[in-house]
Formats: structure tokens, C-alpha cells, sequence
């Protein structure tokens, strides 16, 4: 019985969410990890590697410091299998209610508006290739 339990143990323990890992960006010019917040519920994308143009633009939006800043926060899955929760844009220096879901393993697909369903924006993201 006791040789059992680390087997009861290991099986009981709930599967890590496919959104967890490192992901990047169209451009190649960000790279977030995706991981439990930790201080808040839910799962968090945070800013992990950002190229001088990426740490430009945010900067001319407002957002002075783009490496470790959250784009994404709070992030739940919902039934249909994606996750809802706040997406930070960091060249307007703003957050908006976002929906992600996955499409297929490797590919994020993240969606925001600004307002009330105007100035809707998608991006999709992609597993960075090693552990997750």
C-alpha cells in the first residue's frame, strides 16, 4: 500500500492547462510566459523578453517598463474551452475585457475591444519550442 500512494498521489493531481508555457508573438518581438498569477485567481501572461522596438512602442503608449508587465490577468476558462479575462495593451497603456482560446496546441489566439465591441483586435501567439 505504501508504494501505491505516490502513484494515487501522481494521478489525483490535476493536468497542468494547456495555456500554461511560453508564447510568442506575430512579430517574433515578445515573449510572455502564461502561468498561475499567483497573487490574484486565474493564470497570467507576463512579459518575459521584449526587442527595443516593442520596449519603444510601449514606451511612447505610457508603459515605461514592458518586461514584466502582465498583458494578460486573471485569465478563467470558461465552458466553451476558452478563457476570459483582461488583456493589457501596452501601446495604448490600457486594459479591456479578452477572450483566448487555443487553436490546435501551439497557437493562442488572443481578442480584445476597446469598447463595447468596437475596435476589436485578434493576435496570435505561438508556443515557444522547449519545456513548457
Amino acid at each position: 500500500m505504501v508504494m501505491l500512494l505516490p502513484l494515487l498521489l501522481a494521478a489525483a493531481a490535476p493536468a497542468a492547462d494547456p495555456l500554461v508555457g511560453t508564447w510568442v508573438n506575430p512579430a517574433g518581438s515578445v515573449r510572455i510566459r502564461v502561468a498561475a498569477c499567483g497573487d490574484e485567481p486565474g493564470l497570467c501572461g507576463t512579459v518575459i523578453a521584449a526587442n527595443d522596438k516593442a520596449r519603444d512602442d510601449a514606451a511612447r503608449g505610457g508603459t515605461d517598463r514592458l518586461i514584466g508587465t502582465r498583458l494578460f490577468r486573471g485569465l478563467r476558462q470558461q465552458r466553451d474551452g476558452g478563457y476570459a479575462g483582461t488583456v493589457f495593451v501596452p501601446d495604448l497603456n490600457s486594459e479591456v475585457d479578452g477572450m483566448l482560446h487555443l487553436d490546435g496546441r501551439n497557437v493562442l489566439v488572443a481578442e480584445g475591444c476597446l469598447f463595447a465591441g468596437f475596435g476589436c483586435q485578434q493576435q496570435r501567439w505561438t508556443r515557444a519550442p522547449g519545456p513548457r
